[in-house]
């Protein structure tokens, strides 16, 4: 599973379809882009929207160690449990398309965060502008 696609489902429920459907950012687009657009809003749209505030401040107040997840890529990784490292986030911004200098690794994790909040809500969350960037 990509990472992006373990953070879906630490995120949303098992039975969300943006756990249910392939979740690969990193998927080549389809030859008609509208149909792809089309398809990838239906199942996520059908299902009620996961207000990914609300989660991740539920998973930090069970947790004893303070986090800076509403900014942070690294802490939030931390907080679903998953490896924060260089390598793990250099992974994370090929799977979202980073197009910038890996090696500036504090460029790349303030892109990171927003592109996973905007990519969290592009699959049915519901995500604060404050959260986005």
């Amino acid at each position: 599973m990509s990472i992006f696609g373990t953070i879906l489902s630490k995120i949303f429920p098992s039975s969300h379809p943006a756990n249910t459907a392939p979740a690969d950012p990193a998927a080549p687009p389809a030859a008609d882009p509208t149909v792809a657009a089309d398809a990838a809003a239906a199942p996520a749209a059908a299902a009620e929207p996961v207000d990914v505030e609300a989660v991740l401040t539920a998973m930090q107040a069970n947790t004893s160690e303070q986090l800076n997840w509403r900014t942070s890529i690294v802490d939030l990784m931390k907080l679903l449990g998953l490896d924060s490292s260089l390598g793990a986030r250099k992974e994370l911004a090929g799977e979202l398309h980073y197009s910038g200098d890996t090696n500036d690794s504090a460029s790349m994790n303030v892109w990171l965060h927003k592109a996973v909040m905007e990519q969290l809500a592009a699959n049915g969350g519901k995500v604060p502008d404050s959260l986005k960037g």
